[in-house]
């Protein structure tokens, strides 16, 4: 990144020296050179495009992000000897590179990344990121995300950004002078959004079974999905509810709007929203624009359990693919084949069950099933994890597990006692099957809670 300081008489003129194309901007990218993306919604679609349009020039470039709602051109089988993607979270766009050969993972909590950057242990040569035009003194904003890209832009040698008049200004470490960019690229286009899931009767038994166990005056965690929406019209009757959490979407607003959420009684940031990323529409995107109710934080910040754990009745809502009898939680693998990754849920599991007024409460909710294309029937609760799958929430960790059918809580049961708790929440089609598995296990008959 350059060195250079611009004062406010002169980054005008420091910004019209770094305009540039998107394609001549991208041949600052070399062969072998690691680039990172920024976060998300902050992913510059433009700079990634050129860039893919510009793969001759390249072999052997590593790409590293974690979420991503972009096309993931850049790991077509075709691009192999151009582009490896080196993930740390994987969507719809990337999740099949590493069948393809040109894709690996890197584990590691998203917590620790900004610190994997400032140590060394992670180098980047490039970063592409999307930014807000700059304000009077020169500061472009993130806008939607702080998570990672803030220390990303200061840790990579070149930042090359895109200036997109649609990203919102908001509050918080999202702030970049034009100073510390290597490369300005003028292009504006709609920000990538991810809309609303349907909410079906089974996401709704399971949100009213997580809103029984939160307070009024809790500070929330929650994902994004149908879970999470469906566990925030489950709270419509409560009261002084906060947001401390990794993202939020617009499930949220609904909430604010209401006056259910004003965080009035939260113990760290009272008053504000604080998240380290967006990810929704554009009604959600607006919300943020100058908003002081809404703090931006950097992932080290915001997901460190010690910081969660001094907001008091803090609950974290997290989900799962797959739970065992001893409790322990698969949420980012399908046996050895990579879905998703770690992100946040060990932090703030962690987090909230050392919250200082010891009433914080973790909760894993997930359907009871999956059913395949071919109509196939899956468990979720399942006698031990697959072959190859990842645990995520270990069982020492693990507090309350919730399904369509109920409520089980982990901590201070017996290994049995986990099993018995878990089968009576799987889903009845099950339930003889796990029952056979309780009694070769455990060499006793299984006895229903």
């Amino acid at each position: 990144m350059s060195n250079a300081v611009a004062t406010p008489m002169n980054w005008k003129e420091d910004y019209q020296n770094k305009l540039t194309t998107a394609e001549e901007a991208v041949k600052l990218i070399k062969s072998h050179d690691h680039v990172i993306f920024g976060h998300c919604i902050c992913e510059p679609e433009g700079l990634i495009d050129a860039m893919v349009a510009n793969h001759d020039a390249y072999r052997g470039v590593h790409i590293t992000h974690m979420v991503s709602l972009g096309k993931g051109e850049y790991t077509n089988p075709k691009y192999k000897d151009n582009f490896t993607f080196d993930g740390i979270f994987f969507g719809a766009g990337t999740r099949n590179s590493i069948a393809h050969g040109n894709g690996d993972v890197i584990p590691v909590y998203f917590s620790e990344l900004p610190i994997w950057m400032r140590r060394g242990i992670l180098n980047f040569d490039v970063c592409l990121v999307m930014v807000s035009p700059p304000d009077q003194w020169g500061y472009c904003n993130l806008g939607v995300e702080s998570g990672y890209t803030f220390q990303a832009m200061r840790s990579a040698k070149t930042v090359i950004a895109q200036v997109n008049s649609n990203m919102p200004f908001a509050y918080g470490d999202t702030h970049i002078h034009v100073s510390q960019l290597d490369a300005i690229v003028e292009m504006d286009m709609p920000l990538m959004e991810s809309q609303p899931p349907a909410v079906g009767d089974v996401e709704m038994a399971i949100g009213e079974y997580c809103a029984s166990l939160i307070e009024d005056g809790s500070t929330l965690q929650l994902g994004i999905g149908a879970i999470p929406d469906a566990v925030l019209a489950s709270l419509k009757n409560h009261k002084h509810l906060g947001i401390h959490s990794e993202m939020i979407a617009d499930g949220v607003l609904d909430l604010v709007e209401a006056g259910v959420i004003d965080c009035s009684e939260k113990t760290l940031h009272k008053g504000q929203i604080v998240v380290t990323f967006l990810m929704g529409t554009k009604r959600l995107y607006d919300f943020a624009d100058r908003n002081p109710m809404l703090m931006l934080r950097p992932v080290d910040y915001v997901n460190d359990p010690t910081v969660i754990a001094k907001n008091n009745k803090m609950v974290s809502i997290n989900s799962a693919l797959q739970v065992d009898f001893m409790g322990q939680v698969v949420a980012a693998s399908i046996g050895t084949k990579q879905f998703s990754g770690v992100g946040g849920q060990v932090d703030f599991v962690r987090g909230a069950s050392r919250a200082e007024d010891g009433k914080g409460i973790s909760i894993i909710a997930m359907p009871s099933i999956t059913v395949k294309k071919d109509g196939t029937v899956i468990s979720k609760i399942v006698p031990y994890i697959d072959n190859g799958a990842a645990v995520t929430t270990n069982r020492y960790d693990v507090d309350y597990i919730i399904t369509e059918y109920g409520i089980a809580r982990m901590k201070g049961k017996t290994l049995r006692e986990r099993a018995r708790a878990l089968i009576s929440i799987a889903h009845p089609s099950v339930v003889d099957e796990l029952s056979k598995a309780f009694e070769e296990r455990f060499n006793t008959p299984y006895v229903g809670d």
